[in-house]
């Protein structure tokens, strides 16, 4: 119980007719939405892989799972609400992590370069951050870049806040990213927080944020 479990994979083009009769009617409406085929299967295939996910950690039907959201939109799981879980995908990768008594957030992102990536400093990242950021050796940047943002990003939607949280106000220590600095107020002491690097494949950069210090972290690639 004291694992924090952490499901990656790839997404294949097209959903076959068992992610489908894994959705909710909600789901199945907001799929049925999309114009783009493609975004359409990426959205069922990860609804599909989170409702698996979590059926096997209750043991129940996929299908039984009823969604509900907090205050500032984050779901859910009411008549579960000790089991966290949180979801993030990129183009088509995707990444799961689930864990008891205790909030977590995860996020990837694929590392390309961006020629915008010095005014996202200055607007996301903290003074330390930023000053940290811009002694690195230029080839060194854009990777440094997204493990400050997977980190951050991990860590406001563990909250349930997301980005509304304000990143500057999530201080990493830039020469041990690991930890925080310094978090808004209502989420202190910075202590209790972990963030963590995962390795979940060539060109993505991945982070796992909790507030359980002592839990294992534990990968799985389906």
């Amino acid at each position: 119980m004291n694992t924090i479990e952490c499901w990656h994979g790839q997404l294949s083009d097209e959903a076959d007719q068992q992610h489908w009769q894994h959705l909710s009617a909600s789901e199945l409406a907001h799929a049925a939405a999309f114009k783009n085929p493609l975004l359409r299967n990426r959205y069922v295939r990860v609804r599909s892989y989170l409702r698996q996910v979590l059926a096997q950690k209750l043991a129940v039907a996929p299908k039984t799972i009823e969604f509900s959201k907090a205050e500032h939109g984050k779901p859910y799981l009411a008549d579960y609400p000790e089991l966290a879980f949180n979801l993030s995908h990129s183009a088509n990768a995707w990444i799961i992590a689930v864990g008891w008594r205790c909030r977590l957030g995860v996020d990837i992102e694929i590392a390309k370069p961006r020629t915008n990536l010095p005014a996202l400093v200055e607007k996301c990242f903290a003074d330390v951050e930023a000053s940290y950021w811009h002694s690195l050796p230029e080839h060194q940047q854009t990777a440094a870049f997204y493990r400050f943002w997977t980190h951050k990003e991990a860590f406001v939607k563990a909250t349930g806040r997301g980005i509304a949280l304000g990143l500057k106000q999530c201080v990493l220590n830039p020469e041990q990213s690991t930890e925080f600095l310094n978090v808004p107020e209502e989420f202190a002491p910075a202590s209790v927080w972990r963030v963590l690097d995962l390795d979940v494949g060539c060109g993505l950069v991945g982070a796992l944020a909790v507030d359980n210090l002592s839990a294992d972290i534990k990968l799985i690639n389906v």
